[in-house]
């Protein structure tokens, strides 16, 4: 059995795993590549197989770089079933829209600009999908439960599990029968943090022969929530009480937007802030939010507890969903006491952009940084300090505050990853780690080594195939 990485290798985006043997050929997510100047070409060249051999798909999740570039897929002539949990499911038909409809805004405005200018066209990177190509795609997508059994073909069964990291996040147990007997193959996804508000905790896995283990934070640990909280309360005092500003939240529509009204409302709750009203400026987080109420069997019972008690103090915590483009707009006539929570979260495409180029060379506002940023997105060079920004082709100053908030991840932290793997009755056969940058990965391949004592644990390469 050949097991090939054609993503998330030394990196963080564009996660898609190959899994061939004599029974036939799967794949394991079809992400995204983002961040950096290059990604667009990446996306291009991805997917360098003969994806019309492809029996079925598996999905872990539901975020861009897990699952964007499956309308391409479609496109390039892949025409089976896509496996995924059905709030997944429903996620996709949001997330993957707005993602061929940012593609084609994207590509117009190219195109109006380079006219407006008297330049040639040559050069206008098309959409690598268009909406109706996306729309067609969705009709590929299989919904499936927790728990239960798949069969997609003779000789392959497959167990979705609940991997605590967003709405119908999912790690895969996978049962092969080969000509060598059975194997067992696990790709954790993308792991949840343990404790953390809204979503149920990772679920344990005890057996595999292959285990493909996520990385994105195997190098550090996050803050406890309580001291997030406390961060959070300092901004807010220091924002609206003496700079008399704005605070702006860059976050992902599905997961983290959900997550940071829970935390808001529950600082409101315990008296830490007073009432407050957001201003969540993002179709797809209003349309995210739908679908995570749909789902409330799938929260954890701190948050159900919350959500009664906000029902019961509609004042506590006023959120408006702003629906149109002129209501977007107006958000930025707002010179102070707003929190605006907008996508996309690493701050490279869709509404945020607008909200960071009106208020960045505000010193009296705030930019609340919530969530891991890729190496090459704008909001990785906030991360890191830049002063100066490129929005819509001019030079923005940074004069705002900008706080990274660690404790509210989404993501699981070496500590985390440790347990989850600690529960493994015997060590993997093989171990690879993917999804991480190269220092992230390393950390965590030598702390599976040295502190669980497991063997052939590398860091996974796109160059070099595992053979189980």
């Amino acid at each position: 059995m050949r097991v090939s990485m054609h993503g998330a290798a030394g990196e963080v985006t564009g996660s898609c795993t190959l899994v061939e043997w004599e029974g036939g050929r799967f794949l394991v997510d079809c992400g995204m590549f983002q961040g950096g100047g290059d990604a667009y070409g990446k996306n291009q060249r991805a997917l360098g197989f003969n994806v019309r051999d492809l029996d079925f798909v598996l999905l872990t999740h539901a975020h861009i770089d897990h699952s964007g570039l499956l309308p391409r897929l479609s496109v390039l002539g892949y025409r089976g079933p896509i496996y995924a949990t059905a709030p997944t499911v429903d996620l996709l038909e949001v997330l993957l829209l707005d993602s061929a409809h940012i593609q084609e805004k994207e590509a117009e405005w190219q195109l109006r600009r380079r006219n407006k200018f008297g330049r040639t066209t040559r050069g206008v990177l098309p959409p690598l999908y268009t909406v109706t190509q996306a729309g067609t795609c969705l009709k590929q997508l299989r919904p499936v439960e927790y728990g239960e059994v798949q069969r997609p073909r003779e000789g392959v069964e497959v167990v979705f599990r609940d991997a605590g990291h967003i709405l119908g996040s999912a790690i895969l147990e996978v049962r092969l029968q080969t000509s060598a007997g059975r194997r067992v193959l696990v790709f954790s996804g993308d792991l949840g943090q343990p404790g953390r508000p809204v979503l149920r905790d990772p679920e344990f896995i005890t057996r595999a022969d292959l285990l493909c283990i996520e990385s994105t934070y195997g190098n550090r640990l996050h803050r406890p929530l309580a001291e997030t909280e406390t961060e959070i309360v300092r901004a807010f005092d220091h924002t609206f009480k003496q700079k008399r500003g704005n605070i702006i939240i860059p976050a992902f529509a599905v997961g983290r937007t959900q997550e940071i009204l829970y935390v808001l409302g529950g600082l409101v709750r315990q008296g830490r802030l007073p009432p407050q009203k957001i201003y969540v400026d993002s179709p797809m987080a209003n349309a995210a939010t739908r679908i995570t109420l749909k789902y409330r069997d799938l929260w954890d019972e701190e948050t159900r507890d919350l959500m009664a008690w906000l029902a019961a103090n509609p004042q506590a915590v006023q959120v408006r969903f702003t629906s149109d483009v002129e209501e977007s707009m107006a958000l930025n006539d707002i010179r102070e006491g707003a929190v605006i929570i907008s996508a996309s979260g690493m701050c490279d495409a869709g509404r945020i952009k607008h909200h960071l180029a009106y208020n960045l060379p505000r010193p009296e506002c705030t930019v609340l940084i919530t969530g891991f940023q890729a190496a090459g997105t704008l909001g990785r060079r906030l991360v890191d300090g830049a002063r100066l920004v490129r929005l819509f082709g001019q030079v923005v100053p940074v004069r705002a505050d900008i706080y990274t908030i660690g404790g509210l991840s989404a993501h699981a932290d070496q500590a985390a990853l440790l347990d989850w793997a600690g529960h493994f009755q015997q060590p993997p056969g093989q171990t690879r780690v993917v999804h991480g940058e190269a220092d992230a990965a390393r950390a965590l391949q030598e702390a599976l080594g040295d502190r669980l004592g497991w063997p052939n644990v590398l860091v996974a390469s796109g160059d070099a195939p595992v053979i189980v």
